[in-house]
């Protein structure tokens, strides 16, 4: 019989809620938009590990130990912590600067810092991995930053995809949490839906307008109503904070419907994208509301879906009810403009309302 997976915390009571928090076991992949947006959620984690009394291993291939000790602060002041540094021989070079860190007396640090003499060498950060996770007990967390940071040093996604199939399944085993951040242009698609199959939860970290947003993209052996929606969220000092009134339901029904619609007619991203004349990644961030169509997209969406543009807007609602898209949200949109496209539900002849600003009135 199989054993049920342990069930922890993520450090963030509300990310627990929209994920159902972590498994003993999960690789949690972290696609970073902005390249520092996954930092708060790494903290939170290792506080949380803290609060275990657990053993967390940071893989570094970005930063030097200096700078990720100023980084973590606090939180680097505590026996469970041990660095693995492949920095300094990898993206360092094995600078005198960087190994001039190593001259502090060791025996006055709290945590433990292991410096990776031939990082560039896969085969031998693994080993080290392994190494380090035989002299910890308990289920021991890692946080990898970052597989981009790996790419870089190995010189192409394939080794770094070599990497990561073999490791995650062993962390799975081995009852480990990782974490592992990724920027997200940095890699292929193909990389990234080879890394989504593998993975046990997958989330995608954006910044649009000055907005931070988390889409959880998988999450196995959880029944969440919460995939593929964005959630926004606003950090102060260690706190992750999610706006409960991210949208109104009506909101979110428009790219639900738009893809419902797409697979009933048999089309993907791709071919519907190419039909209404935008990208596939436009049709991908509308049907997981990150950004609204424009009047015009939306009719050829209608169009090519064979629907009436009502259609998306649900039956149910009363004709009071309205739903308001800012234009500069749209695919069209000028980043200028402040008018709104206000779409009436429920009438019979669905209106559609432009007030007129004057410029004066923009801002």
């Amino acid at each position: 019989m199989v054993s049920q997976k342990k069930h922890i915390s993520t450090g963030i009571k509300q990310l627990d809620q929209l994920l159902g928090g972590l498994y003993v076991g999960d690789n949690v992949i972290w696609y970073d938009d902005a390249g520092s947006l996954a930092s708060i959620f790494c903290t939170n984690l290792i506080q949380a590990s803290y609060d275990q009394k657990r053993p967390l291993i940071y893989v570094s291939f970005d930063r030097s130990p200096k700078n990720l000790l100023e980084k973590l602060g606090p939180l680097a002041q505590s026996q469970h912590l041990t660095i693995l540094d492949c920095f300094t021989h990898g993206k360092g070079d094995g600078s005198e600067i960087f190994n001039k860190f190593y001259e502090k007396n060791g025996a006055r640090w709290p945590y433990q810092i292991i410096k990776v003499n031939d990082p560039a060498q896969p085969d031998q950060v693994m080993e080290a991995i392994y190494h380090l996770h035989k002299t910890m007990q308990d289920n021991v967390r890692l946080v990898f930053e970052s597989l981009t940071g790996m790419q870089d040093l190995w010189g192409g996604e394939e080794h770094a995809r070599k990497f990561y199939s073999h490791s995650c399944p062993r962390l799975y085993e081995l009852d480990t949490i990782a974490y592992w951040i990724v920027e997200k242009e940095a890699h292929s698609s193909q990389l990234k839906a080879h890394i989504n199959q593998i993975a046990q939860v997958a989330i995608d970290l954006t910044l649009k307008r000055g907005k931070s947003a988390l889409t959880i993209i998988k999450a196995e052996k959880r029944n969440l109503n919460t995939l593929g929606k964005p959630y926004i969220f606003n950090t102060s000092g260690a706190e992750v904070n999610f706006d409960a009134t991210r949208r109104t339901p009506a909101e979110v029904d428009l790219g639900h419907r738009i893809k419902e619609f797409r697979k009933t007619r048999g089309f993907s991203q791709k071919e519907l994208a190419r039909l209404v004349g935008v990208t596939p990644s436009s049709i991908s961030q509308i049907e997981s509301n990150q950004i609204y169509p424009s009047l015009p997209a939306l009719i050829k969406i209608a169009e090519n879906l064979a629907v009436e543009m009502g259609a998306f807007f649900g039956q149910n609602a009363q004709s009071q009810n309205r739903i308001v898209f800012e234009a500069q949200k749209s695919l069209s949109g000028q980043s200028s403009r402040k008018a709104f496209l206000v779409f009436a539900k429920g009438a019979s002849n669905k209106q559609i309302i432009f007030p007129e600003y004057s410029t004066a009135n923009m801002s």
